[in-house]
């Protein structure tokens, strides 16, 4: 976890999968099913600090690494959503730029929306993934087939996810989730070769 006010440059590092070779067999079993991923924000899609304005107004910093992973997923067949226990603009303007239909701001209860979330795409919570990093993400997370913790998650969270990102929320750990979601279900390769 970076100290306050600094970069954690996680970029210093390779990805851990980069081609994909050592996701562990479980895990890829889980990742083949998903048909639904859904994030968190705040930790996740965001390195979890809120920065305010002098005028009182919230924003968050995304990663285009991120995004470019989402709508990768999208492409290739898997859903996408947000779950998120606070309201904020800046969600609603990322999700509408990445096509996000599936966005859910001030949850209390994220397993309670996700289930509803479930029964409306008529998917199985095994086909489902969800990605987090604090306390209140462990209820969607128990009833997933692949719970996912990001690097800097809680240590109660990332006990008992099924993975856990080498990169930190904000920082690519969307991206890390999605290429490995692709590599399992075999649709990685493609994905790379339709920008060459």
């Amino acid at each position: 976890m970076p100290s306050p006010g600094t970069d954690p440059s996680p970029y210093s590092e390779t990805m851990a999968y980069t081609h994909y070779t050592e996701i562990p067999a479980d895990v890829a079993e889980r990742a083949a099913r998903v048909r639904l991923v859904v994030f968190d924000v705040d930790g996740t899609l965001t390195d979890g600090r809120l920065w305010y304005g002098e005028d009182g107004r919230e924003t968050k910093v995304f990663h285009v690494h991120d995004g470019l992973g989402l709508k990768a997923l999208q492409r290739n067949g898997v859903k996408v959503g947000i779950i998120t226990a606070r309201i904020s603009h800046p969600v609603s303007l990322r999700a509408e730029e990445l096509g996000i239909a599936h966005v859910y701001q001030g949850q209390k209860d994220k397993r309670a929306c996700l289930t509803g979330l479930l029964d409306a795409l008529r998917l199985a919570p095994e086909e489902a993934a969800f990605v987090g990093d604090d306390l209140p993400d462990l209820p969607a997370m128990g009833i997933v087939g692949l719970a996912v913790a990001t690097a800097n998650a809680h240590p109660w969270v990332a006990e008992r996810a099924h993975w856990r990102t080498r990169l930190i929320g904000g920082y690519g750990a969307a991206r890390e989730v999605a290429d490995m979601i692709l590599a399992a279900q075999g649709k990685a390769e493609a994905e790379r070769d339709r920008w060459l």
